[in-house]
């Protein structure tokens, strides 16, 4: 129970951050990637905050020893980059480009934008699933 509580608190607080930064606003992360028509460069400030905290917190969880509701710390393992990763990040970043929204902030969007998210994060889900049958 928990774990579930934490993982809660940690949904609301990131989705918040997202609204609250306009993040989850499709208008204005296409603003961001249109670096030839109107370029809105305010959301690298979002990002560069983001790194900023992430870098020392991510230094300092590699000392502990275990989580707080959990056995053991799951790291990432992977080191290499191959096909798969290329392809899924040129997809991530097209459907980006095309919507303005990924995953995180989509569902965040779901409290104010409901129409236009609920239309993507189903799409999110549909995509998801067909993924999983060409990977196996």
């Amino acid at each position: 129970m928990t774990r579930h509580l934490i993982a809660a608190a940690a949904g609301l607080m990131f989705g918040f951050g997202l609204c609250l930064s306009h993040m989850a606003d499709p208008n204005k992360v296409l603003a961001f990637l249109d670096i030839v028509g109107g370029w809105d460069p305010s959301l690298a400030l979002v990002m560069i905050g983001a790194v900023m905290v992430t870098i020392p917190a991510f230094a300092r969880l590699r000392h502990w020893r275990r989580p707080w509701a959990g056995q053991t710390m799951h790291w990432p393992t992977a080191t290499h980059i191959d096909r798969r990763l290329v392809l899924g990040a040129a997809l991530f970043g097209l459907g980006w480009g095309i919507a303005g929204y990924c995953p995180g902030p989509a569902v965040a969007a779901l409290t104010f934008n409901p129409k236009e998210a609920l239309i993507f994060v189903a799409a999110l889900l549909i995509g998801g699933r067909l993924a999983g049958r060409f990977t196996g």
